[in-house]
This record gives C-alpha cells, structure tokens and sequence, in this order.
C-alpha cells in the first residue's frame, strides 16, 4: 500500500475539534397501504427451516482505480484460508471523459422441525473492487474507475414520501446532492474517480471508500463539489479492512452541506432507495431501487492487497458503475444508510445487472468515527481459522462455517470453541459459511459479547464468546491506516471480524442517532 502519511496541517484538528454532525431527520412512516416486508417474508427462517431453492451464491472480483474489472461467478471455496470466489481484478485503462448525451422474491416456509430462533441467511458473495468509486463483481467500485465532479444535490428538509411506490425522487436528489463529492486521486497508474459524501461541514471531513483513495500519492486528492469548486484534500486516515476512507478538506467553504445519516440496522428488504454518484466520470447520476436483501455476505480483493474485505452488505437493484464507489445510499428520508462499493458482473459485461452492494451506514460510522478521532480504526476477532461446511442437528442440515482451527490465548478458544465445530447462528442470524460469519463478526466492536450457534456430534448448542481487540501488524510508514493482522487466520486468510457496534464518541453525533 502507499504511504498515507502525507497529510498538510489543518486548522481544527480531529485532536482538538471533533467534528459536527447534521442532525438526522425523521424518516416519514410507511404508508398504511404497503406494510413494510418483514424479515421472515423475505429472509428469514428458523433453524428448523429448510434452505429455499434455486437461490446459488455469486461471487466476483475486485478492480483496482480506473481499471474496470471482469467479473465471474466462480464456485465457492471449501477449504480452509481460501477466498470464496473471490478474484483477481482485472486491469483496464482509465475511463475518458464522457460526452454528456442531450437531452425479492419471498420463498414459502417450510415446516418447522425444531423450535430454534429464526435467523436470517444470506448467501455468499464474493466482490471486486473497482475503480470509479463503485465496486464491480461485488467488489468496490472506486479506485479503478473514473469518476467526475458530483453536480448538487442541496437541500436539508427530509423528503416525504407518498407511499411506498410514489416517491418524490425529484426533491429527494435536490435535498441531498449538495452533500455528494466527486473524488479525484492521483496514484502511481495513473489517474482514477470515485464519490463521497460530507460528514461534518465545518471540519470538511469526507467518507469514502479505502480503494478509492488509499493509493493516492503525495498530495494527489482533490474533491469537486456539487456547483464544480475543486478543492485539495489529505487522508485523515484510511482501513482496509473494512473498505472505509476519511478525507478532510484543505480549504473549508462556508457553504458546505453535510448528509445526515441514518440508521442501517432499520432498513428492510423492499425499501426504496437513492445511489448518487459519478459513474464513469458522469457527475451528479442520481439512480433508485430499493433493497433487494440486507447481510449479504461480500468479499472484495485488490491485486495488491494482502487481505480481502468481507462486508455483510446491503444489496440494492439500483444502478452503481465504476465511479460510483465511496459515494451515498440515501433512504428516502434524505439520511445515508450506506456507503456503495461494489456491484456484481458477468464475464460478459462489466456493467451493473442490478446487483448492487453497499457498506452499511452503522459499520462506516463506527470506523470513520474512529479515523477523524486516532487515524486508525480497531476491530474485533474470534482467533479462528474457518471454511465452508454443512451440519445437520435434530435432523435438520444447515450450511455454516466450520472451525478448522482456534489460536491459542483467542476469545474462541477462552469460549470453548474447537476444531470441528459449525458455526450455523450467531445472535439469532444464520451463517451461511465462512465469509458469512467473517461479516457478521466485523459488525461488532471490541468486548462485545456475541451467542453463537454451533453444532457438535449432532447436537447444536450456544457459546457465548466476548470479542477481542483484533492484534494489528504494524506497517511500516503508513500512519493513519488501519492494518489488518495477516497472522490472524481466518477463511480468507484476513481477520476473521472487524468493526461494528463501537459506542459513539463525544462530538460526533452523526445525526444524533445511536446506530452502534
């Protein structure tokens, strides 16, 4: 990884000036004509349920900036410290400048053979990051692709929505586009694109993703906003593990709008939603959708990345393309509830097919709450090495993550965990193999305590486990990166947990809302 040391000094330094966050508004209640879906309609079952079918896991690659990668669906890994489809990306040149051109379907329950907690299941997906901003083959899209300077979308009254399928996209893109940036960084390669959105207007703190800008060499940021201002930035700090980048600012506007953010851990499958971003250079593209399935397990790689990033995201059916990458999910309150990072492709065609994936609002707060405040994010681990594997208990088979093996002196091996063991739950949700538990994981913080579901000689049984600090490598030259501890096995030879529930520091209220 490049150096991210390069920062210039700044007036109201994360040290002394926290960061001010907009205050969430208040999300307009769900018409009564269209009840939200719930989670058992759309996907959730109890242990005791068998798998729906014709539902096969995808997997992708991951690209790096302004390289559009090529995405298959490769089968997934059995074995232990093997990527579950997760490719190489693929390397292309930079997108030109465009001419602007003138004017889930719910499965029915099976019978239910054990009362056990219902537990949602979400396949596993593997991504590629691609540049742009916006993640290709379920990978990040930025690093690789271009992207342009994102036209407005001002405005900070919350948009109503009439019902569930009348929408006031029009206000909603002009409520928020003032808060959506386009990114430009200069790397080694060349030049690359992606998006972000402004956290805090007075600091001028950005969030995007890690592959957007982590290659950036010295002094090779710029941000353009709405009306087409550029401005310098320097990296605040930067996580690969999680995919999470803050930029600030060199030189604050008075006029700067900041996105309020909203809470990930509320959104349901079938809810509308807004990508905004710079698809291949196009600034100011506005595209909606709705939430196709939430804990998707996705796992994004770059070529010169020691690890993969394995995200329990939120999957959309609205359009993301390279460039989109780092750039907002918006509910149709106004509020981010993610950050867009990847899409998944075909060998054929490296364009969206309508599988979009984002990081969630609740993990990208914790980790950029924590880079504006040290430079480094921390993250939480098990201490085991895993793969994919089925077990059947009281007669029932479910796919799960087998342990392979447990460190010594780890929360898994403090709980009791061995080698063996199938992890199919963890707090009431269900794994559906290793990258699965590896997100799930990654949501939590540090001393946090979680149940796990594991099946043993037939019989399933609870393990409660407190999470540990994740032991960091340390790198040398590059302060303000998080680095992954590549001696900490897991399924895709990265930590196997990371960041999540991290209690809300002093002076980032991010809306106000308490989403750890």
């Amino acid at each position: 990884m490049d150096e991210r040391d390069n920062r210039e000094p700044q007036t109201g330094d994360r040290a002394d000036t926290p960061p001010t966050f907009p205050p969430a508004s208040t999300p307009a209640p769900p018409p009564a004509a269209t009840p939200a879906p719930s989670q058992e309609s759309s996907h959730v079952f109890g242990f005791g349920w068998e798998r729906p079918q014709g539902q096969p896991p995808t997997t992708a690659g991951q690209q790096q900036p302004q390289q559009q990668p090529t995405a298959t669906y490769p089968a997934w890994a059995t074995q232990a410290h093997q990527p579950i489809g997760a490719q190489q990306a693929q390397q292309h040149g930079a997108y030109p400048t465009p001419t602007p051109i003138p004017a889930s379907a719910t499965a029915a329950p099976p019978r239910r053979r054990r009362q056990w907690p219902g537990i949602v299941t979400a396949a596993v997906l593997a991504a590629v990051l691609a540049s742009g901003g916006t993640a290709l083959a379920t990978g990040a899209l930025d690093q690789d692709g271009t992207s342009s300077a994102y036209s407005g979308l001002g405005g900070t009254t919350p948009v109503a929505a009439s019902s569930a399928t009348d929408v006031e996209w029009q206000a909603l893109a002009s409520q928020v586009r003032d808060a959506v940036v386009a990114i430009t960084v200069t790397t080694a390669q060349g030049t690359g694109q992606g998006s972000g959105v402004v956290i805090d207007a007075d600091a001028g703190y950005v969030v995007t993703n890690n592959h957007v800008v982590g290659d950036a060499s010295n002094g090779g940021i710029t941000v353009t906003l709405a009306d087409g201002r550029i401005i310098d930035a320097t990296i605040v700090g930067t996580d690969p593990t999680t995919d999470i980048a803050v930029v600030q600012l060199s030189d604050v506007p008075d006029d700067l709008q900041a996105a309020p953010w909203g809470d990930s851990t509320d959104v349901l499958v079938g809810q509308d939603v807004m990508a905004v971003g710079n698809p291949l250079g196009l600034a100011s593209t506005v595209t909606t959708g709705i939430i196709s399935a939430i804990d998707r397990p996705v796992s994004t790689s770059a070529e010169d990345a020691s690890s993969a990033v394995v995200t329990n995201a939120i999957q959309i059916d609205a359009a993301i393309n390279p460039g989109n990458s780092g750039g907002p999910l918006f509910n149709t309150a106004g509020e981010v509830i993610g950050i867009n990072s990847s899409i998944a492709t075909t060998s054929e065609a490296s364009g969206s097919i309508g599988l979009g994936f984002a990081i969630p609002s609740a993990q990208a707060r914790r980790v950029a709450e924590q880079l504006v405040a040290d430079g480094v994010a921390d993250h939480a681990y098990l201490g085991v090495s895993l793969s994919d594997a089925t077990a059947t208990a009281d007669g029932v088979t479910r796919s799960g993550a087998q342990v392979e093996s447990v460190s010594s002196g780890t929360p898994a091996a403090d709980a009791g965990l061995r080698a063996g063991d199938v992890v199919v739950g963890i707090d009431a949700k269900a794994v559906g193999g290793a990258e699965s538990l590896t997100g799930f994981v990654r949501q939590y913080a540090a001393g946090d305590e979680v149940t796990l579901t594991v099946v043993r000689g037939g019989e399933a049984t609870d393990v409660n486990v407190t999470l540990a600090d994740l032991p960091v490598q340390p790198t040398s030259g590059t302060p303000g990166q998080s680095a992954p501890d590549p001696t900490t096995p897991d399924q895709q030879q990265s930590p196997d947990s990371g960041s999540g529930q991290l209690p809300q520091l002093p002076g980032l209220p991010w809306g106000g809302q308490d989403n750890g």
